[in-house]
């Protein structure tokens, strides 16, 4: 049973703090969120008063019609919650494309891409666009995306971009079979995936779960039966203070032995925020990293507007080379934003100021900004690289590789 519990808002209920700083939601968007609150709440009585934090979030984001990611709602971009980098600049995706033809050349021709979670289809497009003026084009550029509506925007997309290369696309709704041969890649991936929350107490570690009660959701802490933490955290944990709280993520490192077992050769290259566990698990970060989006405010109380918000969580990047390494991978490289995105060359692809404007100039200075300076996203931002019988030097990783902080 619950041994402690301190109740968070839904709309309209409490948690007027962060209610004031986000704009409303209309009527149906408001009926759709209800819907979405119902569903959780009955699955929370009928599992006896309580879920574990990721199963709330994995119906938040996932549940079939009604979470955050299978519904309709456009997410990405300026008219939606959030801006990844592939909708800052071209520049980020034709980078990235650099890597990705230094890795395909060495197929011949017969090397694919998987790009899993394709967002808008944006750096789909780029990076297609760039592989052709490359000449290193993939045999197939698989789009692993489980949302019908996000698969339909990124044909879109990719029929107005580059429509001469849309017979390369295939979208998948599961993972391909064992033996491919390529590039797997994914940026903003990780941090949605479902994190098993957690806090220190006197007397141990416990998991925090989810409850409902007088018409809210409630966290509720609890003995951590369905709670194990990874084997380079037990350390870490313990020296932590009572208190404590924070988040780990056995999805993403069991998403990484997946593609582990698919992989007969190439490289893995994930791109997201995050940390090494040694910073990941500081002290000072006693609240963990839980974040939402909502309309482009950033806040950090997951319940609020269910199926309206995205939720994440950093990623701990100890945890998934150690994945990476146990299912048999190769830690390659593991790199800031910034510095891997310079040693691709995004420098050098970026327009010379004297062929642009004075409103292109300052466009484009913005975007690298942006991406690569360590006080926006380049150094937020991480770069990992796995491979399997793929032994050539990755020219992101050529300027700094910070393996050693893993």
């Amino acid at each position: 049973m619950p041994t402690s519990s301190a109740p968070f808002s839904r709309p309209g209920i409490a948690s007027a703090n962060v209610l004031s700083q986000l704009p409303a939601p209309d009527a149906a968007a408001q009926a759709h969120s209800e819907k979405l609150i119902a569903s959780i709440a009955a699955e929370i009585a009928a599992a006896g008063g309580q879920i574990s934090f990721a199963r709330y979030m994995e119906l938040a984001l996932f549940a079939p019609g009604l979470g955050y990611y299978p519904a309709g709602a456009r997410k990405f971009g300026e008219q939606g919650d959030f801006v990844t980098a592939p909708e800052i600049s071209p520049l980020f995706s034709r980078a990235l494309a650099q890597q990705l033809a230094e890795v395909l050349c060495a197929f011949d021709g017969a090397g694919d891409v998987l790009e899993v979670g394709g967002g808008s289809g944006v750096m789909a497009a780029d990076m297609l666009a760039e592989l052709e003026i490359l000449d290193a084009l993939p045999a197939q550029y698989l789009i692993l995306e489980l949302s019908a509506d996000l698969q339909e925007r990124q044909r879109e997309t990719l029929a107005t971009r580059v429509p001469h290369l849309l017979e390369r696309v295939r979208w998948l709704h599961e993972l391909p079979a064992p033996g491919f041969r390529g590039v797997v890649v994914a940026n903003e991936l990780l941090d949605a995936l479902p994190v098993q929350c957690f806090v220190t107490r006197e007397n141990g570690v416990q998991e925090r779960c989810v409850g409902f009660a007088e018409g809210r959701f409630q966290w509720t802490d609890t003995m951590p039966d369905g709670l194990l933490l990874p084997e380079h955290l037990t350390e870490i944990v313990a020296k932590l203070p009572p208190g404590y709280a924070s988040e780990i993520n056995p999805a993403a490192t069991g998403w990484v032995q997946s593609i582990a077992s698919l992989l007969d050769a190439g490289v893995v290259l994930l791109i997201d925020y995050g940390y090494a566990a040694a910073e990941y698990y500081h002290p000072r970060r006693d609240g963990g990293t839980l974040m939402c989006h909502y309309r482009h405010r950033a806040h950090d109380d997951p319940f609020v507007y269910p199926g309206l918000q995205d939720i994440t969580a950093h990623v701990d990047f100890t945890a998934i080379a150690e994945a990476a390494v146990s299912a048999g991978l190769e830690v390659r490289g593991y790199n800031t934003q910034g510095f891997f995105l310079l040693g691709n060359g995004i420098s050098e692809l970026a327009q010379p100021f004297e062929k642009l404007d004075e409103r292109q100039q300052i466009l484009q200075a913005q975007q690298l900004r942006t991406l690569t300076l360590p006080a926006e996203m380049g150094e937020r931002f991480k770069v990992i690289a796995l491979a399997q019988n793929y032994h050539q030097p990755l020219r992101g990783f050529a300027m700094q590789d910070l393996r050693h902080q893993l």
